[in-house]
């Protein structure tokens, strides 16, 4: 059923938040639930057509129920005091006046709704509406045009026959509140990722020949020279090529701290820059941003269902036709049981049974949750790219980590430099450094970046011959100087023994020793290794604290692997593991019951993090890693582990009290509205106050999600 509102713009898909497979080119309502599609991609569309539409009939039916909802109280009061100024056919005929707009415009889109609802056989919320106040009104309508033809089961005391044309129109008025209501809560939700497409410029300054120029920001093409000045916004991901500053990363990582960014570091789109003036390579622009990904993945996640909610869906489904047989029997039994008009309460009560037991707060109760959560999961870094994720890691039992770039930063560092007596570890790593610099080896760059660190002056070297595999030689400050294994040492001649003990300790202690050797004398040895991210121990000691098993899956060699596992306390290690094997690892924990979550950065990784519950990526790994993934932590950021546990454990509950809140409302709406309390207490709900109360319980459970968007972390 197409919303009155055009299509929007550049063919924009939508879809149901509740039922993703309904897809639509345009502005629609979804054919198993009714609810109004919303577009894929919320940058696509930052008004929202069913919101509008539902928003003016909102307004037609106020300004024509609050007249008529008068004159329906007023006309039956003591001493008739509409009677003075018009006949009561009058005063009839104006509230089918009145109540006809609302009812036939204002309420048309739950009509056609209840209708594609009998012809799909997906009976939904919109049914009951749909006959509730559609028997409301036709009722009234025959009443006051052929009263003759009701016999006196339907007539008052007073011989006339009773109409509920203000019941109608306010119905529909109550409900097209509580669909205004509840659009905006849905918009609601999405305003943590519009916040985020906000945060990229409209422009960017792109040098050329001629200086820089600003153009907007869908001309910038991967390889532009980009300036970024103090205070701006950097307009796409990248690296900077020149200048140095701080970058505030908030908005990203959750982390207030801003990070230091130099030449060969990565930037990203919508990060803010401090102080300095820095140049920049764009790299990844448009859709490809870090920001649209962000934006397009919790999209996806928003429209998936978690498992949970699968309960609602049955029960939605079944309770349709169940509530509908109620309001049958009700009406049957006030009918032929009833005082009188007898009929004329079985109606009533029918009506209200129909609305009160409507499964919109039913139908709720997960996406919402679902929703809200991964946009406040977003803000604090943690991508959930599908809401069963959200589910899965609120229940997992069992954490294994990849080590590389997972538990370790992933760049090999100068953890220490140890010098035999007469020589100077500065001189020594001076030295190394010399010889390094030639060298494009990964340990190179280590030895260099430290001796940079420590503020030495490296001498040039000449006459350098590399020997792969084993190390390098060459001439520093007029001495020769070899680095390498043992190997190495042999082939020149050297004995390395004097080396060996303090070697092995280091490689004991997971990392490599380079054997420096001076004018063909053992000198040293730099040990370097791949250090610990430094929030990997306090991280792990929390997600321990939870109950959780930690595991170690790595490829690397079992001594380097029990080192590191020894660091964080992790005691189940599994080591020199195949990407096939890491995958048939949690295979095996999976068939043990174990429910087991996967964290890894590699390409190497992404079979296990397919093969899991819930695959963890680092947002600084492989693609092939995050492609697999479920959840992405931006950064790399073990903390965001625990923030994103406290999120899904949040939304797990949100979405369990909504579900209770809505099944214990259904539970006691019907019986009332059938009339269970009329002979003890001579209570009747009135089908207005069904409506008032039905869009209230899906207000309650929209207010109840929102909550999460606060929820602290």
């Amino acid at each position: 059923m197409p919303c009155d509102d055009p299509r929007p713009p550049g063919g924009a898909l939508w879809t149901c938040p509740m039922h993703p497979q309904e897809v639509s080119a345009g502005p629609a309502a979804c054919s198993v639930c009714g609810m109004a599609l919303e577009p894929r991609d919320p940058a696509s569309a930052l008004e929202d057509p069913a919101l509008a539409a539902m928003t003016r009939r909102l307004r037609v039916a106020v300004a024509l129920g609050v007249p008529l909802l008068a004159v329906a109280m007023l006309e039956p009061l003591p001493g008739a005091p509409l009677a003075a100024l018009a006949p009561r056919a009058f005063w009839l005929w104006l509230q089918c006046a009145l109540a006809t707009p609302v009812v036939l415009w204002g309420g048309w889109p739950f009509f056609l709704r209840a209708c594609q609802s009998v012809r799909n056989r997906a009976p939904n919320m919109f049914t009951l509406i749909g006959l509730g106040t559609g028997a409301a009104w036709l009722y009234s309508v025959a009443a006051l045009v052929a009263p003759g033809l009701f016999p006196a089961a339907f007539r008052t005391a007073g011989g006339t026959v009773p109409v509920y044309f203000e019941a109608a129109g306010v119905i529909v008025a109550l409900v097209l509140l509580g669909q205004v209501l509840e659009l905006r809560g849905r918009r609601r939700t999405g305003r943590a990722l519009q916040a985020l497409l906000a945060m990229a410029p409209a422009t960017a300054r792109v040098l050329t020949a001629d200086g820089a120029r600003a153009r907007p920001l869908d001309a910038v093409r991967p390889g532009d020279r980009l300036l970024v000045k103090p205070g701006e916004t950097v307009p796409v991901d990248g690296v900077v090529v020149e200048g140095r500053s701080a970058v505030d990363e908030a908005m990203m990582t959750g982390e207030p701290v801003p990070v230091e960014k130099a030449p060969g570091d990565a930037v990203t789109g919508g990060t803010v820059n401090g102080a300095g003036v820095f140049v920049m390579r764009a790299e990844r622009v448009g859709a490809e941003t870090l920001l649209r990904q962000i934006v397009r993945l919790v999209g996806e996640a928003q429209r998936s269902a978690v498992p949970i909610q699968r309960l609602a869906d049955v029960v939605s489904g079944r309770l349709v036709p169940a509530v509908v047989a109620v309001a049958v029997v009700t009406a049957l039994a006030w009918g032929l049981f009833g005082p009188a008009p007898s009929w004329a309460y079985g109606l009533v009560n029918a009506v209200a049974v129909l609305i009160v037991a409507c499964p919109c707060a039913l139908g709720l109760a997960a996406p919402m949750a679902v929703t809200v959560a991964l946009g406040r999961g977003a803000r604090a870094g943690v991508l959930i790219r599908h809401a069963a994720a959200l589910e899965a890691l609120a229940r997992i039992d069992t954490l294994a980590f990849d080590k590389t770039g997972t538990l370790t930063e992933g760049r090999p560092r100068l953890r220490s430099v140890h010098a035999l007596p007469g020589w100077r570890e500065e001189a020594l790593l001076a030295w190394a450094a010399a010889l390094e610099a030639m060298s494009e080896h990964p340990l190179a760059e280590a030895v260099v970046e430290a001796a940079a660190a420590r503020g030495l002056a490296v001498p040039p070297a000449v006459d350098v011959a590399v020997h792969p595999g084993r190390g390098l030689c060459g001439t520093v400050a007029g001495r020769a100087v070899a680095l390498g294994n043992e190997a190495a040492l042999r082939a020149l001649g050297i004995d390395p023994a004097p080396l060996a003990d303090c070697a092995r300790a280091e490689r004991e202690a997971g990392a490599t020793a380079v054997l420096i050797a001076v004018d063909g004398t053992p000198a040293g040895i730099a040990a370097l290794a791949d250090p610990l991210k430094a929030d990997a121990p306090a991280a792990l000691r929390a997600l321990r604290g939870e109950g959780l098993a930690i595991a170690l899956l790595t490829g690397d060699d079992a001594r380097t692997a029990r080192a590191a596992a020894a660091a964080l306390g992790i005691t189940e290690v599994e080591a020199g593991l195949s990407p096939a094997a890491k995958a048939a690892a949690i295979e095996r924990w999976r068939a043990e019951g174990r429910i087991v979550a996967m964290a890894g950065d590699g390409i190497n990784d992404a079979p296990a993090l397919a093969a899991a519950h819930v695959g963890i990526a680092m947002g600084t790994g492989a693609d092939a890693a995050v492609g697999a993934a479920d959840i992405t932590l931006v950064k790399g950021d073990l903390r965001a582990l625990l923030r994103a546990r406290a999120l899904a454990r949040a939304a797990l509950r949100t979405i369990r009290q909504n579900l209770a809140f809505a099944f214990l409302y259904n539970g006691l709406g019907v019986p009332v509205a059938a009339g269970v309390l009329f002979l003890p207490a001579g209570i009747l709900l009135d089908p207005m106050i069904a409506a008032a109360a039905m869009s209230l319980s899906s207000v309650s459970v929209v207010a109840n999600a929102l909550r999460l968007a606060r929820v602290r972390l």
